[in-house]
C-alpha cells in the first residue's frame, strides 16, 4: 500500500465519523518559539490552550514535520530521519478514551477490501499509564485485547505533556509485533525492535503546573474539558504495510536512494559507508525539497540555515558517492517531487520555484566544496602527523572565514576521521575577527598583498587617471609593481605581476561589470592583462604576467585593451539597464535591482520579486526591450550631484554607496540609472536581446539571464535549425508543431497504457499453465513461480489469485508468486481455504521468502505480500518456502 493510499485511507476513515479534514500546514510554525513544525500536533497547540476556536470538535489531518536535532544520526542507522508526516485524529471536548481506542482498532484491524489497514489482530499489543485502568479495561473488555498483550509502563514511555505549564495526561500506545526474526519476545517492555510503535493515543486530562522535566511536574487537577490528540507515523506505517524493514525502503523514500544510487553508479546493500551516503540524500532531498516548497530559502540563520545544512549535506554525500562536481540534485529534486507530488499536488505545480533554489544552493556549495574539502584534508593530515586528535581552532576559522566552510561540517569531517574540533578557540576568533572579516570582503580581490602595500601605492603615484569612457588605448607609465605580495622594481619574463599605471583605459571589475583584458607595453616588456580590480578607492591593479622582457617602475607604456572583448561587455551592460527598466514597467517599483553580471555578449540580471515570474512577463519584457533597440536610442552619461539624480527618477542599485557626485546612464527617455560602467552608443548596437529564463537564487531575489548581439543571433539560428529539424520530421508547418507534438506525445502514453494492459494480460494467461505444472508435496498442490522482471506487485496478485481460483474447493492449494518490479523483489503467496485447514498461512509463507530476500512482510492467511532487497536470491526464496510447506503438511 502507497504512502498516498495510507494518508487517504486514515483521513476517510475519520471523516466518516464525523471529523473535519484539516489540510496539512506548513513546515513554517505560526508557533515563536519553534523554528518548524516538529510534531503533528503543533497545529493544534492553540485549540488545546484555548487561545483559538477550532474550525471543528473533531479533527484529523495528515501534517508535515521536520526535525533536525539528530541530523547527524541520520544515514548511520535506519531510524532515524528529518522529514516525517503524522497523521492524527483530535478531539477538542468531544469525544475521549471511550470512543477513540475502539476507532484505532477498528481501523488498523479493518480489511484492506473494506478500507482499512489489514493488520492481523494476533500481532497487535498495546500499552497504558501503569495506573490507568479505564484505558486498561478499555483494551481489555471493549475490544478484547488478551491481558498478555497490554502492557503498563510509566511516566518515561506512557505520559505525555509540552514540556511547559498546560495540558497533559496519559497516553495509550499501539504496537505492531514483526516477528521473532525481528527481537525477542516479551512485548514492547522487552524490545522495541521487534515491537514497532505504530500509534500513540494521549489523553489529556488534567492541568499541569511547574513542568520540570519529562517526569517531573505538578498536576492541578483535571481539565473542564477533556481533549484527545493522536499521531500515527506515516512513514512508519509504510514500512509495515509495504513488507520492508524500514523507512527508507518505502516508497517515498527509496525512489529518490534508489536515483542517487544510479547516478553515482553506486549498488544499495553492499557496502556500508555508500549505505550511509545514499540513506542521507534520501531523506534530505525529500526534506529539503518540502521546505522549501514551504517558502523555506537557504540561508545562514534560523530555518534558513536548516535547510542549508540539509542541502550541503546532501551534496556533501553525493560527493562521497562519486558524483564529483556533476550536478544531481535537480534530477533527484525532480524524484522526490513526484513521489510526494500525489499527497501534495502543489509540489508540481511549483517545481520550477523549487528546482530554482536547489539548483543554486547546489551549485554555490560545490564551488565551495572543492577548494574547502581540500584545505581540510591538508589540516588533518597535519592534525594526524602531530599525533593531536583536535583540529585547531584558526584551522577551523580559516576553512569557515576564508572558504565559506560550515563549522558543523568541519565538526563532522573532523569526527568521521577521529578527530574533535576547538570549537571554542573557533567561536573566540569568529567575535574577534568579525569586523576583519567583513572588510576583507568589502575590499574586492585584494590578491595575495596586504592592503596596506595598496595604500602605500596610492599614497605614491596619486589617484588613477580612468580613460575607458572615451579610449580603448593610451600612452601611460608603470607607477608600481607587486609581486608575490611585496612591491618590486622589476618583474622579468614570466613573473605574475599586479601593475599600477598613472593613467590606464582599462575598466576594473564593478558594478557588475567584468574587468577588461588586454596588453601594456613597453619598450623592453610586454603583459598580458587577464584582471583588473579596485582594492581601494582611486587605485586601479592590472594582473596578469610578464610575457617577455623586463617590466620597470617608470617605463613610459602603451595600454591596449581588448576591443571586441570590451565592446561585447558594454552591449551586456546597456542590456541589463533596459531589462531593469522593463521589469520595473512590468512588476512594479518593488522590483529592484540586487545584483548583475555583464559578461561578452551575455548577462543575468538579479531582482526583488515575491515570487517567480510567469512566462508571459518575461516575453512582454523581452519585446518592450527589443523595441527599444529598433528605435536606436541614444546612450548619454553625465555627471550629477546625488540628489539631482534621484530626483530626475534615475535607478540606483539597492544596497550600494553612492558619493556625492554620481554619473548617470541615459538610454534616451526609457532608462535612467547611476552608473560607473561602459556602455554603447545608441541602443541599436546591441542588435538583439533574447531572456533565456529566470529562477531563484535566494528569499525574494530572482535572476534573469539573456544573450546579447551576435550571441542572441546565434542562439536564434540553432534554435531555428532545430524547429526545421522538427518541421522536416514531422511534415508539419511551423505553427502546427506544438499541436502535432502534442499529439504524438498523448498517442505514446495511449499506447503506453495499451501496452500494460497487454503486459498485465500475458502475464495473467500463463495462469492455466502453472495450475497444470503445480507439485504435489503430502496431498498439496504447491505452486512456485518467478515472474518476468518489470512485472508489477498488482499483477503479481492478481496472478496468484487466478492461479489459486482454478484449483477445486477441497484440493488444498498454495501458490507464491515473486517478481522484481523496480529491481526490487515483490513475493505474493496465497492460500485456498482447503489449504489453511492443513495449517498452511499465506502470511507465514510470505514471511519466510521475504527474509530470504533481505526484507519482511505478512498479511492475512488467505493471501499476503512481502518485499525485500536482494532480487537474484529469488530463487533461494522459492526453495525456501516449498520446503516450509513441506514441513508444514508432513507433521
Amino acid at each position: 500500500m502507497e504512502s498516498a493510499e495510507i494518508a487517504r485511507r486514515f483521513l476517510r476513515f475519520f471523516e466518516e465519523r464525523g471529523h473535519k479534514i484539516v489540510p496539512s500546514a506548513s513546515l513554517i510554525a505560526e508557533d515563536p518559539t519553534l523554528l518548524l513544525v516538529n510534531a503533528g500536533m503543533v497545529p493544534f497547540k492553540p485549540y488545546f490552550l484555548g487561545q483559538r476556536k477550532p474550525p471543528a470538535s473533531r479533527l484529523a489531518t495528515a501534517q508535515k514535520c521536520v526535525r533536525t536535532p539528530d541530523i547527524e544520526e541520520v544515514g548511520k542507522t535506519t531510524r532515524h530521519a528529518t522529514f516525517f508526516q503524522m497523521l492524527g485524529n483530535f478531539s477538542i471536548g468531544d469525544y475521549f478514551k471511550a470512543e477513540v481506542i475502539p476507532f484505532a482498532w477498528e481501523l488498523l484491524t479493518r480489511s484492506e477490501s473494506d478500507g482499512g489497514f489489514g493488520f492481523p489482530e494476533d500481532r497487535l499489543w498495546a500499552t497504558v499509564y501503569h495506573d490507568d485502568d479505564e484505558a486498561y479495561d478499555l483494551w481489555r473488555n471493549r475490544v478484547g485485547l488478551p491481558e498478555e498483550r497490554i502492557q503498563r509502563r510509566g511516566l518515561e514511555d506512557n505520559y505525555w505533556h509540552m514540556g511547559v505549564a498546560g495540558p497533559g495526561g496519559p497516553c495509550s500506545e499501539i504496537y505492531y509485533d514483526r516477528g521473532a526474526e525481528y527481537g525477542k519476545e516479551g512485548g514492547p517492555v522487552a524490545d522495541e525492535d521487534r515491537y514497532l510503535e505504530v500509534w500513540n493515543l494521549v489523553f489529556m486530562q488534567y492541568q499541569l503546573s511547574q513542568v520540570r522535566s519529562k517526569v517531573d511536574f505538578d498536576v492541578d487537577g483535571e481539565l473542564p474539558s477533556k481533549n484527545i490528540d493522536t499521531g500515527m507515523g506515516l512513514e512508519r506505517m509504510a514500512t509495515i504495510l509495504q513488507g520492508v524493514d524500514n523507512l527508507y525502503e518505502i516508497d517515498t523514500t527509496y525512489k529518490i536512494l534508489d536515483r542517487a544510487a544510479e547516478l553515482t553508479k553506486t549498488r544499495y546493500g553492499r557496502d556500508h559507508r555508500a549505505d550511509v551516503s545514499l540513506r542521507v540524500v534520501a531523506d534530505h532531498v525529500r526534506t529539503g525539497t518540502m521546505l522549501v516548497a514551504d517558502g523555506v530559502l537557504p540561508g545562514n540563520e534560523g530555518r534558513g540555515y536548516v535547510l542549508r545544512r540539509i542541502l550541503r549535506r546532501t551534496v556533501r554525500n553525493l560527493r562521497l558517492l562519486g558524483s564529483g562536481d556533476d550536478r544531481y540534485m535537480h534530477e533527484l529534486t525532480d524524484v522526490a517531487i513526484n513521489v510526494m507530488g500525489e499527497q501534495y499536488p502543489e509540489l508540481k505545480a511549483d517545481a520550477p520555484q523549487i528546482h530554482g533554489i536547489i539548483d543554486a544552493e547546489e551549485a554555490s556549495f560545490l564551488g565551495t566544496l572543492r577548494t574547502g574539502t581540500a584545505i581540510f584534508d591538508v589540516a588533518v593530515e597535519e592534525t594526524k602527523r602531530r599525533s593531536a586528535t583536535t583540529l585547531p581552532g584558526e584551522q577551523a576559522f580559516k576553512l569557515h572565514d576564508t572558504y565559506g566552510f560550515p563549522i558543523d561540517l568541519t565538526l563532522e569531517m573532523a569526527a568521521e576521521h577521529g578527530l574533535t574540533v576547538d570549537e571554542e578557540g573557533f567561536r573566540r576568533l569568529m567575535k574577534e575577527q568579525r569586523q576583519a572579516a567583513k572588510a576583507d570582503a568589502a575590499a574586492k580581490k585584494t590578491g595575495n598583498a596586504d592592503i596596506s602595500v595598496f595604500g602605500q601605492l596610492l599614497e605614491a603615484s596619486g589617484k588613477v587617471e580612468f580613460l575607458g569612457y572615451d579610449q580603448t588605448e593610451a600612452d601611460t607609465n608603470v607607477a608600481g609593481i607587486i609581486a608575490d605580495g611585496v612591491p618590486v622594481p622589476v618583474a622579468g619574463a614570466g613573473s605574475s605581476v599586479e601593475v599600477v599605471l598613472a593613467r590606464t583605459p582599462f575598466y576594473a571589475e564593478g558594478g557588475g561589470q567584468l574587468a577588461d583584458q588586454g596588453v601594456i607595453r613597453t619598450s623592453g616588456a610586454e603583459v598580458e592583462v587577464v584582471d583588473v580590480q579596485s582594492p581601494l578607492a582611486g587605485l586601479v591593479v592590472h594582473r596578469g604576467k610578464v610575457r617577455k622582457g623586463e617590466l620597470r617602475v617608470g617605463d613610459e607604456a602603451q595600454a591596449e585593451i581588448d576591443v571586441e572583448r570590451r565592446r561585447a561587455i558594454s552591449r551586456s551592460h546597456s542590456a541589463t539597464h533596459l531589462v531593469h527598466r522593463g521589469f520595473k514597467n512590468a512588476l512594479g517599483e518593488t522590483a529592484a535591482q540586487a545584483g548583475s553580471e555583464n559578461s561578452p555578449g551575455r548577462f543575468r540580471f538579479d531582482f526583488t520579486a515575491s515570487g517567480a515570474v510567469p512566462q508571459s512577463v518575461l516575453r512582454d519584457v523581452e519585446d518592450e526591450v527589443n523595441a527599444v533597440l529598433i528605435n536606436d536610442l541614444q546612450v548619454n552619461a553625465f555627471y550629477t550631484s546625488q540628489a539631482e539624480a534621484r530626483a530626475m527618477g534615475a535607478l540606483a542599485m539597492f544596497g550600494e554607496k553612492y558619493g556625492d557626485e554620481v554619473r548617470v546612464v541615459e538610454i534616451g527617455d526609457y532608462s535612467r540609472e547611476l552608473c560607473g560602467g561602459t556602455h554603447v552608443h545608441s541602443s541599436g548596437q546591441l542588435g538583439l536581446v533574447k531572456v533565456l529564463g529566470e529562477q531563484s537564487v535566494g528569499a525574494g531575489v530572482r535572476r534573469v539571464e539573456a544573450l546579447v548581439g551576435i550571441d542572441a543571433f546565434r542562439f536564434l539560428a540553432r534554435e531555428s535549425v532545430l524547429v526545421a529539424q522538427l518541421t522536416e520530421q514531422l511534415k508539419a508547418r511551423r505553427e502546427e508543431l506544438p499541436e502535432r507534438i502534442d499529439g504524438i506525445v498523448t498517442r505514446l502514453r495511449t499506447a503506453e497504457k495499451e501496452l500494460e494492459k497487454l503486459r498485465s494480460a500475458q502475464v495473467l494467461q500463463v495462469a492455466g499453465d502453472l495450475a497444470a505444472q503445480a507439485r504435489d508435496l503430502h496431498g498439496v498442490s504447491v505452486v512456485t513461480h518467478r515472474a518476468p522482471d518489470g512485472t508489477g506487485a498488482d499483477d503479481l496478485r492478481k496472478l496468484a489469485l487466478d492461479v489459486r481460483g482454478r484449483f477445486p474447493a477441497d484440493r488444498p492449494a498454495v501458490i507464491v508468486i515473486a517478481g522484481a518490479p523496480s529491481d526490487r523483489p515483490v513475493v505474493v503467496a496465497a492460500v485456498n481455504e482447503a489449504g489453511r485447514e492443513r495449517g498452511l498461512k499465506a502470511g507465514q509463507l510470505v514471511g519466510v521468502a521475504a527474509k530470504a530476500l533481505g526484507g519482511g512482510g505478512g498479511g492475512k492467511d488467505d493471501v499476503a505480500q512481502g518485499g525485500g532487497t536482494r532480487p537474484e536470491a529469488t530463487g533461494d526464496a522459492l526453495r525456501l518456502v516449498e520446503q516450509a510447506v513441506a514441513d508444514q503438511v508432513s507433521r
